[in-house]
């Protein structure tokens, strides 16, 4: 009796405890609120909710574009914010094509670079660069000096600015000429709609307005907000106004969308030049604005400053007491707080600027990089880690791009020669392929349906997910099964010629059978047959002949090559150890253990590791690297992974993976670093030992809760 009264009271204490040791999340996000204390082009913060994001300065909002314009511009971009240049020369997308012979397949047309004749050049240029993402406004403080000038970045003093992670608040405290100036910036949860509420002195004195600025795009590779020339080319016109509310109507060429504004005190609409307007709100001390954009006209009321203010904080506590968390705050190695920080801030990073409805370029909703351009093979870096992360809602809704890209990836096979469709590598949200004599010969961004589908299967395995994706993954398995091509001598299927790599160094008329894209290839059709059988139906037996008889990944001397064309993969002089090292990518996202040898793998991982080019690399690199040594049962070498000392695996102050002076912010390396920590934590299938990523020295006590385990 006593023993069965004492057995019950353990049981209660040991739930309690379990209770009690639930991660504190408020207290585990806001220790790493962000904040900033001087002028710096790259510590910019943003607020925003997935689908619209709005990047901001030391002021809190964007008074100084041009000094952010070379570090993390001030940004203002919205998933439906696009613009499309006129084409007075009727340039035709087929004059982009290219006829090439691969593997049988005679007069393939390929979308590449053309440099010859002009007019297929100009037609290269034209649908590479359209459309492109717009950035859509500036709004900034306008304050002027006591001797009637307006202040510069050097006048900005006494700095103290905070990002709330936990509200989404960017908090802005700075005085000019000793004024002091309290800034309060929030974004809606879900409107493209930014609010802001402003306190100085320098308001009664006529002193501070708002400016509202819109910049023309630059057409270029990179767009970071701040081109005020070619004025004559779009429109801006002031629709509406009273003493609170203001209307504009922005035109660039055939493309336009709505600004609306709204101040809770009376406020006088100045037009500096054209496209350019400033704000004097009659206030004392204090006054609110909202500023709201979108694709077309409506009557709508705009939202007020308490009104976004209250969605801003329900949205993000919503957000973080959603899904998984991970606490490392138990941990001793000196290495677990940085990396804490870097997992908080990516998680804040991608929901605002990765969790839309549509696939997202590799600067988000920041700046443009390739026009503003998705690329689909770094699909899966963005967003793979949300289904990890137990908040697989968020993919859910940017893998309905596949559902509307499906017929113009079709067509795509049908012109090369394949069955099924081949998905678009750098594309729009109208699904548009772009010419790239990279990117139109990447093959790896086509398994990432399967396995983003089947990740949002394995978190709801209904019959409803079976039947929405059924015909993504057997249009992909039917491109995947017709591509390869037959090599009879040795009675195998070879993946390539024709191919680039992950690894984007080689030239694809020389390219087969690189390790990444074999193993990729094998486990997508394996994952499509499964799909089949648990819809009733019998084994496809074209896709089956291709699981049995793909190529084995090649190897020299017990180490797996870059290619099986790359016999001097590791050697001293091989052009081979720059770019992404892929090698170790057979076996990172995915298992493939009855196809990559595990010895074999451990000692590529080892040459790898001595012989690459670590500063030729890119930031998701580190994370891949990391996954791969998780599976190799290697925890000491995936944390030196995440901490490689290398410029493209710096994480700034406002969480941003920092690449080059060009690429300054790079989400992949967010994401993976995402889903290589998740992987680290809960493991992967057949994986049994409790965090298989992390060192097992008695330093990395964690402490984590709801996250999915990697395939």
């Amino acid at each position: 009796m006593h023993r069965n009264i004492l057995l019950i009271l353990l049981v209660l204490a040991f739930s309690c405890s379990k209770e009690v040791q639930k991660i504190d999340r408020k207290a585990l996000v806001s220790r790493h609120n962000v904040e900033v204390a001087t002028i710096d082009s790259l510590s910019s913060l943003t607020v925003g909710n997935g689908k619209f994001a709005f990047t901001v300065d030391a002021t809190g909002l964007q008074s100084f574009p041009e000094y952010y314009e070379p570090g993390v511009p001030l940004g203002t971009q919205s998933e439906w914010g696009w613009h499309t240049s006129l084409n007075p020369e009727n340039l035709l997308f087929e004059e982009t094509l290219k006829p090439y012979n691969f593997n049988g397949n005679e007069n393939s047309l390929y979308a590449v670079q053309i440099k010859e004749p002009e007019r297929n050049n100009k037609a290269v240029e034209y649908y590479r660069s359209n459309p492109h993402r717009l950035q859509l406004g500036n709004i900034g403080l306008q304050i002027m000096l006591s001797d009637g000038t307006e202040a510069k970045p050097e006048d900005i003093e006494e700095i103290n600015q905070e990002l709330n992670l936990w509200t989404g608040k960017i908090e802005s405290t700075f005085s000019v000429e000793g004024i002091p100036v309290h800034v309060s910036t929030y974004c809606d949860s879900e409107k493209d709609a930014i609010s802001f509420q402003v306190q100085s002195p320098l308001i009664n004195l006529k002193r501070l307005k708002i400016k509202l600025r819109f910049p023309y795009p630059t057409i270029n590779f990179l767009d970071k907000g701040a081109n005020y020339t070619n004025s004559a080319l779009h429109e801006t016109i002031l629709t509406s106004q009273d003493d609170h509310q203001h209307s504009f109507h922005r035109k660039l060429d055939n493309d336009q969308y709505e600004v609306k504004s709204f101040c809770n005190v009376k406020t006088e609409v100045s037009k500096i030049e054209d496209h350019y307007y400033s704000f004097l709100p009659e206030a004392e001390e204090r006054f609110e604005m909202t500023v709201e954009f979108s694709p077309i006209a409506n009557e709508e009321q705009i939202l007020t400053y308490e009104e976004i203010e209250q969605s801003s904080i329900e949205g993000w506590e919503k957000f973080w007491l959603s899904g998984a968390a991970i606490d490392f705050s138990a941990c001793t190695d000196e290495r677990a707080f940085e990396l804490e920080r870097r997992v908080i801030l990516s998680q804040y990073l991608t929901k605002t600027q990765c969790a839309g409805n549509y696939p997202i370029q590799e600067t988000g909703l920041t700046f443009n990089s390739w026009y503003g351009k998705p690329h689909m093979e770094m699909y899966w870096w963005h967003a793979a880690h949300f289904a990890f992360w137990n908040r697989t809602e968020f993919l859910e809704k940017s893998m309905n791009w596949y559902f509307g890209a499906f017929e113009n990836a079709r067509k795509i096979a049908e012109r090369q020669g394949y069955k099924g469709v081949r998905w678009q590598k750098m594309t729009d949200h109208e699904n548009g392929e772009a010419p790239s004599s990279v990117g139109s010969f990447l093959i790896w961004q086509q398994p990432h349906v399967i396995y983003l589908a089947e990740l949002i299967y394995r978190n709801n395995p209904s019959k409803a997910n079976l039947e929405k994706f059924q015909q993504l993954i057997f249009a992909t398995a039917d491109f995947m099964a017709s591509f390869p091509n037959y090599d009879e001598i040795n009675d195998r299927y070879v993946l390539g010629k024709g191919i680039i790599p992950a690894q984007e160094c080689f030239n694809p008329l020389e390219t087969f059978n690189a390790p990444l894209e074999l193993a990729y290839w094998k486990w997508g059709l394996q994952t499509a047959q499964k799909w089949r059988e648990r819809l009733n139906l019998e084994p496809d037996t074209a896709w089956q002949l291709v699981i049995d008889k793909l190529s084995p990944l090649a190897q020299k001397d017990g180490v797996y090559l870059a290619a099986e064309n790359a016999v001097d993969s590791y050697s001293a002089t091989s052009k081979y150890t720059i770019d992404h090292p892929a090698v170790l990518g057979a076996y990172c996202m995915f298992p493939n253990d009855d196809y990559v040898d595990l010895g074999v793998m451990n000692k590529t991982f080892d040459v790898v590791d001595k012989a690459w080019t670590w500063d030729h690399t890119w930031g998701w690199d580190f994370p891949m690297e990391a996954m791969t040594a998780t599976r190799l049962n290697r925890p000491e070498d995936a944390i030196k992974a995440l901490f490689r000392d290398e410029t493209k695996n710096v994480y700034l102050p406002n969480g941003h993976n920092y690449q080059t002076d060009r690429l300054t912010i790079y989400l992949p390396g967010n994401g993976g670093l995402l889903s290589a920590v998740a992987m680290m934590c809960a493991g992967y299938d057949g994986s049994e030992i409790e965090n298989p990523g992390f060192p097992k020295d008695g330093k990395w006590n964690i402490k984590w809760e709801g996250l999915k385990k990697m395939p």
